[in-house]
This record gives C-alpha cells, structure tokens and sequence, in this order.
C-alpha cells in the first residue's frame, strides 16, 4: 500500500518559524528528505528511527539532481512510508515544490502540501523591512534571481514601473544585471536596494545601499535582493539585530538532556546557541537499593536533591513504583539552588530549604543548625561525585546512587571542526566534568585555538576545573546558575556590564 508525501514549507531560517502543522508532518515521517536552507534542528524533532536524507543544492553543487529528487520521493512513498519533504521557506515560492507534487500526481501517490513562511516576506521582515507599507509600497513583486540566458528574460520595463516592493531571490551573481536592466527602464539610480544574507538566522548580515551602487556589494549566499522606499524603514524597524546576543556564538557543553532551555534562552536573545554535549547522564539500572528507600520514605525527615537528574530520576522511579508526590508528606525537602528548585515545582513540590550559597559547602553550613543526632536524612546523588555529604551533618544520612555521568562523544568531530571554523564567541561550563570531558575531546594540543574564547565557569568549583586544565577564565557566575551565566553574556554585550 503506497505511502504518503508531505511537501512541508520550513520558513526562512530561525526554526520557531514552522507552522504547527509543518512541524507535525516532521515528527510522524518515517523518512525526512531535507534542503540546504531548512534549519538542521528540524532533525532532532523525528522519531528515533525517521531516516535522514538530505538533497541540499548549492550554486553548482547539487547532491541530487531534481529528477531524481522526485523519484526518491514516489520510491520512498511506494514502499509504504509516510515521507516528510522539507524545503526551506514555502514550497510553491521557487522551491519547485510544484514539480514535486506534479510528479506524485503522475503516479498516484497520495500528498498534501504544508505552506511555509517564504524569505521574500520573513526575511525582509527579520531585516527590519517590511515588505509594504502604506505610505511606501502598495505591492510586492518576487522574482527569480536566476537569469539564465536560455530563460526568458523578466519585463524589465514592467519591474522598473512597479510602484512596489521588488525581491528578487538567489540572484546575487546577477546583481550586476538586475541593475542595470532595471536603471535602463527607468528606475532611478538613487533607489533604495538592500541585500539580506542568511536571513532571520544569528548569521544574518544585511547591506544598504542604492540600485546604483548595489552590485559592488560583497555577501554571501544565500541572499535577498530588495529593491524599494520601505527598505529607509530599517533604521525603526530592525527588532532582530539589535538583540543584544545577536551574532554571538554560544557553545553549551551541559548534558543534551539539560542543554535545550538553554539554547533557547540564549536564541530569545539573538544568539547562536551551540549545542554540543559533553556529559551525558546514565540512570542506575535495576536500582533496587533507591526502590527500597522509598518504600520507606516515611522514616526520613529530610530529603536533599542537589541536581535536576537527581530529581528527575528519583520521581521517575516514584511513578514507576505506584507513587506520587504524597509519599513526600513528612519529609522536608532541600534543593540546592534555584533552579534544582524550579525542577522540583514541575513536580508539584516546594522546597523547604534552600542555601543561599548554592554549594554543597553552602548546603552544610545551612543545614547543619537544625538537624538533630535523631533526624534520617535521605540523598539521591551522583554514582561519583567531588565531595559527599557524609560526616559532615549531624544525624543519619544515607546517599544512593541514581545515575552515573559519562564522557559524550557523539559530538567529537563537529566540536574539532567548530574550532578550525567558525569563531566561538563564548563557551558555557557547568560543572567541573563538562570541562575536563571537553578537554578529553578537543586534545590538550586544541587548547590555544580558544585563545579569543571567553570561557564562563557556573561556580568555583569548574573554575578551578578550568584553571587545572590551563584554560583562561573570563567570567564566573555569582549564583552558581546557569541564567547568571546568561546574564553575564546579556549584560556585557549590552555595554552596560
């Protein structure tokens, strides 16, 4: 029985900017077929066993040509699969989603098109220039940028006298051309026109300058080319590049578990948040001694949670166990900062106690004015970790291991090519293991090309971490919280630090 084809619009660039429906298409594909332009993020929203693969074209490098892009897709849909594919911006907007579809109906296989947000209008829009204004443009014209000489030529004369708003697409090596056909029908030389790189992407770069001169303008593909008065709005209008991380790239080494709130965080921003993993968290298997603790729960009057894995494992086995949040009743708990706190609240608990100093040191010296000898103190914690608890407060206290941490080297080859590209703005440590596992993966030979990184450490601890490993401090947070070290980004580019 045939499958299906989703023909799926992934909008410009920034990943937010899928429709719902788009993004549902994504999640239920058992093979998703991905362009050049569609956000590689998208990838990690399939199902674990969704095949990639991807179909990129660049100027004169194409990985398949568009024959046989359509019969990948009727192969794949005859074999019964549901086939997601993804092309940047709106499929019907130059993405030859029309053929595509044109090819299916051929051969009777069934297909529903997702329209996406296409450049010509999100594109200008991330740019700070809206696409028609009132008092500037009554319309707006798309057109391709490619002006082969066996392609019919545009009515040059008929741009040229548009009172409008003109985009042309993926033209840049015809800026020349576009120029000059436009100012030989007429169009003033002194016409606003624009180019827009990588748009509504951290990478965005956009220029200004007149039809005149626009073509002496080096940028890099792939571009927009506007044409029109609304682009004099950009100076009021540009909400996007006046973020105050924009163009920052921001490495996060925290486990992959961990690291996607605060990506986005860090993209809320306008920053390029890099995730690469260092740490991943291996729950205990069969852990049978932590089964046996909370069976007994109601013998302990305090119970200290001092990571978000620690509670997350802890409820998870609750839950498994018949369990929920009332066995807790009796029991005092304690986090050891806010946001191990914050973690407990998607549980439905508040946290009795919480050190100002977000430490383990800052945890005893909290603690330990109002224990007694008598009180039973229950720690769910890591296999290995710095310090213990142990013989440091008054009563009984008894530490399980929950989870283990270990080295992540799924990102090994993207991190080394990382530092011999693009330039790393910041890296983000946080934890004394996410250094020295990121070390273990670049090779202390690497260190030197992080020269003009800054390094942000959450806490002393991974500072000294960092400094063991001959690495240059710049910051440290104060809270010993991962929002302090964005923070302190935020702050110093805002010039306000």
């Amino acid at each position: 029985m045939p499958g299906k084809v989703y023909l799926v619009g992934a909008g410009p660039g920034d990943p937010k900017l899928i429709t719902l429906k788009g993004l549902e298409c994504i999640r239920k594909a058992d093979v998703l077929i991905y362009d050049r332009l569609a956000n590689p993020k998208f990838l990690s929203e399939t199902k674990d066993n969704c095949e990639h693969i991807y179909v990129g074209k660049a100027e004169n490098l194409h990985t398949m040509t568009q024959e046989k892009i359509n019969q990948l897709l009727i192969c794949e849909a005859k074999q019964g699969k549901i086939v997601t594919r993804l092309k940047g911006g709106d499929p019907y907007v130059f993405g030859r989603g029309g053929e595509e579809a044109e090819a299916l109906y051929t051969q009777d296989i069934e297909f529903e098109v997702v329209p996406g947000i296409t450049s010509a209008i999100g594109g200008l829009c991330y740019a700070g220039i809206p696409i028609t204004h009132r008092d500037h443009a009554s319309s707006f014209h798309i057109i391709t940028g490619h002006l082969k000489e066996q392609e019919r030529e545009p009515n040059w004369k008929a741009l040229a006298g548009l009172d409008g708003t003109l985009v042309f697409v993926m033209g840049v090596k015809n800026l020349s051309k576009i120029s000059k056909n436009l100012s030989k029908e007429g169009m003033s030389l002194n016409t606003p026109a624009a180019l827009i790189s990588w748009a509504s992407t951290p990478y965005q770069k956009v220029k200004i300058s007149t039809l005149e001169k626009i073509s002496t303008l080096e940028i890099t593909p792939p571009t927009l080319i506007v044409i029109g008065n609304v682009i004099n709005l950009r100076k009021k209008l540009n909400f996007f590049e006046t973020k105050p991380l924009f163009g920052k790239n921001i490495l996060i080494t925290r486990a992959k578990s961990q690291s996607g709130k605060t990506a986005e965080k860090i993209t809320a921003l306008g920053g390029n948040a890099i995730e690469m993993p260092t740490i991943k968290i291996n729950p205990i298997p069969t852990n049978l001694e932590l089964e046996h603790e909370i069976n007994h729960l109601n013998k302990y009057q305090y119970l200290i949670f001092t990571s978000h894995n620690s509670i997350e494992i802890f409820f998870e086995k609750l839950a498994d166990m018949k369990k929920d949040s009332r066995a807790l009743a009796n029991t005092k708990i304690v986090a050891i900062g806010s946001q191990t706190a914050k973690t407990l609240q998607t549980k439905g608990i508040q946290a009795d106690i919480i050190p100002e100093n977000y430490t383990l040191e800052g945890l005893t010296e909290t603690l330990k004015p109002q224990l007694k000898p008598i009180d039973n103190i229950l720690v769910p914690k890591a296999k290995i970790t710095r310090l213990t608890l142990a013989d440091r407060l008054p009563g009984t206290l008894k530490e399980i291991p929950v989870y283990e941490t270990k080295i992540d080297d799924s990102q090994k080859e993207n991190i080394l090519q990382l530092l011999n590209g693009d330039n790393i703005d910041y890296i983000t440590f946080s934890s004394a293991s996410t250094v020295t596992n990121f070390i273990e993966l670049i090779g202390k030979e690497n260190i030197k090309k992080l020269e003009n990184t800054k390094i942000i450490s959450i806490g002393p601890i991974t500072t000294k971490a960092i400094q063991k490993a001959n690495l240059k401090l710049h910051r440290e947070s104060q809270e010993t919280t991962v929002d302090d070290m964005i923070e302190i980004i935020k702050l110093e580019n805002n010039n306000t630090f």
